[in-house]
């Protein structure tokens, strides 16, 4: 196990009030220094967007047929060099403008409460917008048909639906048309077996160069219900730790670390000095995020912020794949208060409808005997687990058209980061929901109600999210889209658009 400690001075509780207005504040001077820290440098790959027309397929194109630069995966001849692309720093600093006005409503759970929409005027989002989407019930009724085909061997009538289907995508169109570009993808893998292949192929990379975010940090910030899941884990880590002097996060899914940014600048303004914090990093194997060299641009990230923020910070990572986690690889110290945080990970563990051994189960049994003060828990709100093939392509088209919906309010249709997106973060899971199965099928995801019935009998209890932190974060949601939606269900929230429920988001002891 590799330790790194970072910083150990610790604040004055007469400097909080000054340090807490000076990260509030919109101003680049009062951004994290990148220069010799930096996770991403700015880069040259410059684009132009695609064009809005529809793209024509042969009837007879099968992505198992084709080279992968035929297919609705591959965009990089579709794009001229021109404008500069966003640069990481400005990201970065974007990143902590928002995080700093997020940090001031969860630190205000420790202390006076204002009022939820009082300071809404500074968050920097992106105005509602009105969509416009063309009727899309046809081609929708037409994707199901293929879907039915397949359940029912009919590969006649599938090639003749394809055929049709084909005509009606585009990666740049509304939003039906771009996710049913994938799902043909992911209906023809399923008929020609061939999804294993292709699931593996997509696995959402880092970009080539190390001037651009992954494609995962760009779907963070282009997602409200991402980020402000995040937001809500922090809150109740934050109540819960807010009398500890010394606090163990164990992250199973750490990604690029972006999760505890505001968390841990919420702790170093705490009045009293901040505490100590050690995190540890346990790999998903099927995380978009490698480890190594993904988890040494962590350890940099987290050296600036120890040093900004003057709070002491430890780095450990375990390169043992979750499932194959012991605890005695965590080295747990009896003076510090344990927070183990589960953000869109448990689903990629077998339940024992593949493994008589039910791992999913194993590891949540684990995680109690450790005597955690708070496990947090963000998943996807949709069922695939266990659902026949039919069923399960439905839940995909239902649940992947709410969130292709909502990104017409973050980036134009055109946009090459909102392509990107779709084809290399989105795009994978689709394919793997519809046509893998077995071990294969990774993606298993279940109900909050299912997730609640797991964690009851490995022991747990739920711990209920800060009611005010929800508020916040509704008013938030607002700030970009009356149609994004929260919903406060037992303790727990769930983060959506219009009728549809994302993410769910709880908490347990």
């Amino acid at each position: 196990m590799d330790s790194h400690p970072m910083h150990e001075q610790s604040v004055s509780g007469e400097s909080l009030p000054s340090r807490l207005c000076e990260a509030l504040r919109f101003d680049s001077k009062n951004s994290l220094d990148l220069d010799s820290h930096s996770l991403t440098n700015s880069g040259s790959d410059n684009y132009t967007p695609l064009s809005n027309s529809r793209e024509k397929h042969s009837p007879t194109d099968s992505f198992s047929r084709v080279s992968p630069s035929c297919n609705s995966f591959d965009t990089s001849s579709c794009f001229q060099e021109s404008s500069p692309p966003v640069e990481a720093r400005e990201v970065f600093s974007q990143n902590e403008q928002y995080g700093s006005w997020e940090l001031q409503e969860v630190f205000n759970i420790m202390g006076p409460q204002s009022s939820p929409g009082e300071e809404k005027g500074q968050i920097m989002a992106t105005p509602n917008v009105s969509l416009e989407q063309i009727p899309c019930g046809g081609l929708k009724h037409i994707l199901v048909d293929c879907a039915k085909a397949i359940s029912e061997e009919k590969t006649s009538k599938f090639n003749q639906l394809l055929e049709i289907a084909r005509r009606e995508v585009s990666i740049t169109g509304e939003p039906i048309q771009r996710l049913g570009a994938y799902l043909i993808e992911g209906l023809v893998a399923k008929k020609e077996s061939s999804g294993t292949n292709i699931y593996r192929s997509l696995r959402c990379r880092e970009p080539e160069s190390k001037d651009m975010l992954s494609y995962m940090q760009i779907l963070y910030e282009i997602c409200p219900y991402l980020k402000f899941g995040y937001m809500a884990a922090n809150g109740v880590i934050a109540e819960v730790c807010k009398n500890e002097d010394c606090i163990h996060i164990v992250d199973y899914q750490i990604g690029q670390g972006t999760q505890w940014l505001t968390l841990l600048q919420a702790l170093a303004s705490r009045p009293g000095g901040p505490p100590r914090v050690r995190i540890t990093a346990i790999d998903d194997p099927v995380s978009r995020f490698p480890c190594g060299a993904g988890l040494e641009a962590v350890q940099r990230h987290l050296a600036v912020i120890s040093e900004n923020f003057r709070i002491p910070i430890e780095f450990h990572r375990l390169p043992e794949f979750a499932p194959k986690f012991t605890l005695e690889m965590l080295g747990a110290r009896p003076e510090e208060a344990l927070v183990v945080n589960f953000p869109f990970m448990l689903h990629h563990t077998p339940d024992e409808s593949v493994d008589v051994y039910n791992p999913r189960d194993g590891l949540l049994r684990m995680v109690k005997s450790l005597s955690p003060k708070v496990v947090t828990i963000l998943e996807q709100e949709s069922y695939t687990n266990t659902a026949p093939f039919l069923n399960r392509f439905e839940e995909v088209l239902d649940y992947y058209l709410a969130m292709f919906e909502s990104l017409d309010v973050t980036l134009p249709r055109d946009s090459k980061e909102r392509i990107d997106v779709e084809q290399y973060c989105l795009a994978r899971d689709i394919v793997n929901v519809i046509a893998c199965e077995g071990r294969e099928r990774v993606e298993r995801h279940e109900l909050l109600g299912k997730w609640r019935s797991r964690l009851t009998m490995a022991g747990f209890r739920p711990y209920p999210l800060s009611s005010y932190v929800n508020s916040v974060i509704a008013s938030l949601l607002q700030c970009y889209s009356e149609n994004y939606t929260l919903v406060e269900k037992d303790g727990s929230i769930l983060l959506g658009w219009k009728r549809r429920n994302l993410v769910s988001v709880s908490a347990w002891y």
